[in-house]
């Protein structure tokens, strides 16, 4: 644009120049040599006029070349704002190993920036940017946070990504896929979305479907198993054998054997089955176990058990039994959950 408007000038001031010498300077006609050529005769404006007609083709190649130039650069620039776009995009979604190949040093930082962040949108700028693919993703992602199903396979988001572990989520609370489904084909999904299912599937399922898919077994879903112990609602019976099995899952310390202990004494898991509980892992894990088993005794009221285990051990051992034995012995009922 400014290159023709630029020529018009040229010409009208060439022709204004060439026309004053013609009228006003020379009608004659000449001949030069240039580089030991000689030229033929002609006006003496059109030589004249004929630097100025150079300087026009210099200057507008001049201008050509680096207006290329403006215009590759140009195109650089609008190509590193679109892989801008797609690395917000990128941050939005909470991708893993991302990598930005920018051609422009400023959008470079900005790559650099991009490539360890993760954005969370505010609720009130969803839809608002301007730009259309961003407002698309963002939409998206409200969407997955207000519990409606989206296809996020287009972005090939990791089973372990937020929004695809919520996107499943929300697909298994409307009822789309069922947690045996999901439990039967876990290697498709998170590890921590196949133990929120389970989490939720142990609330009803059969103790064989619970040991089915132990491997998913949390602390979470071993608390409602455990609640189902002769429960009114959905009860479950457990052998002691199955129950030892389930807790193979955990590296339980003494401190966790106790908790074990006082969880199951506020179930209603059989007095008989909680004290062969105990008794068993005693016998596998002694030292961690054997505080447990005591404090199951004697929560039980199962003295003679208890005091004859104390009588067998050495006597800087199980102290805190032994005071609360000793206090019992001469008539004060203290709780057994006070020397644990």
């Amino acid at each position: 644009m400014y290159i023709k408007r630029y020529s018009v000038a040229a010409f009208i001031w060439i022709g204004l120049v060439g026309w004053y010498v013609y009228a006003y300077v020379s009608h004659d006609t000449t001949s030069i040599d240039i580089f030991g050529v000689h030229m033929p005769m002609l006006p003496v404006a059109v030589w004249i006029v004929a630097p100025l007609v150079v300087l026009y083709l210099g200057s507008v190649f001049h201008m050509a070349f680096y207006s290329m130039l403006g215009s590759f650069r140009l195109r650089g620039y609008e190509k590193d704002f679109e892989k801008i776009i797609d690395a917000i995009i990128e941050a939005y979604l909470g991708k893993r190993m991302r990598s930005y190949n920018f051609k422009t040093e400023r959008y470079k930082l900005l790559g650099k920036l991009l490539e360890n962040t993760t954005i969370i949108p505010n609720g009130d700028f969803i839809g608002n940017t301007g730009n259309e693919k961003i407002d698309k993703v963002l939409r998206m992602i409200d969407d997955i946070k207000h519990g409606k199903v989206v296809d996020l396979r287009p972005f090939n988001l990791l089973p372990d990504n937020p929004l695809v572990i919520q996107n499943e989520k929300n697909r298994f609370q409307k009822g789309d896929i069922s947690a045996a489904d999901i439990l039967a084909n876990c290697t498709k999904y998170a590890e921590s979305f196949c133990q929120y299912i389970y989490t939720e599937y142990v609330k009803t399922a059969s103790l064989q479907n619970v040991l089915k898919y132990k491997a998913f077994l949390t602390e979470e879903s071993f608390d409602i198993i455990l609640s189902r112990i002769n429960s009114k609602e959905h009860p479950l019976v457990i052998p002691h054998e199955e129950l030892i099995e389930v807790l193979k899952k955990f590296e339980y310390s003494k401190k966790d054997y106790i908790d074990l202990a006082m969880r199951l004494s506020k179930v209603g898991m059989v007095p008989e089955q909680r004290m062969k509980l105990f008794e068993t892992l005693s016998n596998n894990n002694h030292d961690e176990v054997m505080d447990a088993y005591l404090f199951t005794l004697f929560d039980l009221g199962m003295i003679d058990l208890a005091d004859e285990i104390l009588q067998n051990a050495h006597p800087d051992e199980f102290e805190n039994f032994r005071a609360y034995r000793a206090l019992k012995e001469c008539g004060k009922n203290y709780s057994i959950y006070l020397f644990v």
